[in-house]
């Protein structure tokens, strides 16, 4: 009948299919992708629900029986069928065999991790493509993940920032429940509709006592100690130091951006509202941009870049390390060692 994605299945649930087919390997989607059904379901009518579990040797004639069953006192019934390994030789002939005659009074649902090639050729597959409806899911890759968050918050009634959307997608880093419960956050605390990368940062934060843009102020000042002591306090209190990483390359960025519009011959002030900063945070930035050529502020940006990648695993150090560095340097206590060099030219 159809192949669906996830945004024509509340259109296609107006009439339901006798049958569905939901795989994937992302729980969020899958999960949100049954509860659609089902509560379509339950509107029409489909009031008892009966689970079972395919494992090991699970009799999938259970599931035919089930769906031939008469019961002249019984609701309409949705038959759901998770799966936890591959589809049987047997599953596949008692799917075939249901999706033959299915019954209007009965739906199933069958629920399994992504499917393959294999799976995809088969008879029963091709059955309930031709009876129902397949649901498909892909996991949201990292290039999507902005857009996928941004309509999460719209739908919520929110409205994020580009930076403020920035450094949730870095918070979460892919889990996908984390970013939804990240949401459900800002929806109990946000004063308006707007959410700023200061609301955002202190939702991450966890009302920390050491705060990240302290942090960023007192190293873009040249306070070098008071910067260092902040950057020491956050690693003492636990805080996320992918939230750290986003606060310093964020700040190295604008400064680039400002530097490259008084290039092109733009004022000062007018760069810094493009770029959302204003005071008090402008003058602390009017000062400290005489302090670097555009070379070292592409360095830095690569520091935060490999302070990234340990985070990750992928460079044998530690971020926090790392994060000492481009610290003392946008304070301006010392430039990139010869070491810190090396490791960004490998």
């Amino acid at each position: 009948m159809a192949k669906l994605n996830a945004d024509q299945l509340a259109r296609h649930l107006a009439k339901l299919a006798p049958v569905y087919l939901v795989s994937g390997d992302e729980p969020l989607l899958v999960q949100e992708a049954c509860d659609s059904i089902r509560s379509a379901a339950r509107k029409q009518g489909f009031s008892e629900r009966e689970l079972f579990h395919a494992e090991g040797q699970f009799d999938w004639q259970q599931v035919v029986q089930s769906g031939n069953s008469l019961n002249l006192f019984a609701e309409r019934k949705i038959i759901e069928v998770r799966l936890t390994g591959k589809f049987t030789e047997a599953a596949g002939k008692a799917l075939v065999e249901f999706c033959r005659n299915p019954s209007p009074d009965n739906l199933l649902l069958l629920v399994s991790p992504k499917l393959d090639k294999n799976a995809q050729n088969s008879g029963w597959y091709k059955a309930v493509d031709q009876t129902g409806g397949i649901l498909a899911l892909w996991p949201v890759s990292e290039k999507q993940l902005p857009r996928w968050i941004d309509t999460r918050l719209r739908a919520a009634g929110l409205d994020a920032t580009p930076e403020a959307l920035d450094l949730l997608c870095a918070k979460v880093e892919g889990n996908l429940l984390a970013a939804v419960q990240e949401i459900e956050k800002l929806k109990l605390i946000a004063n308006d509709n707007t959410i700023s990368a200061e609301l955002m940062a202190s939702l991450v934060a966890d009302n920390a006592r050491y705060d990240v843009f302290g942090l960023v102020d007192k190293a873009v000042s040249g306070d070098a100690s008071g910067a260092l002591r902040t950057l020491q306090g956050l690693r003492a209190e636990g805080e996320e130091v992918t939230l750290v990483i986003w606060a310093l390359a964020r700040e190295v960025r604008t400064l680039a951006a400002m530097q490259q519009a008084q290039s092109l011959g733009q004022g000062m002030e007018q760069a810094a509202r493009n770029q959302g900063i204003f005071d008090p945070h402008f003058s602390l930035m009017r000062q400290a941009m005489p302090r670097f050529k555009p070379a070292q502020l592409r360095l830095l940006l690569r520091e935060c870049a490999l302070a990234d990648r340990a985070l990750k695993g992928a460079a044998k150090l530690s971020p926090w390390d790392v994060l000492q560095e481009v610290v003392l340097t946008l304070a301006g206590a010392r430039v990139l060692s010869n070491g810190v060099l090396q490791r960004l030219l490998r």
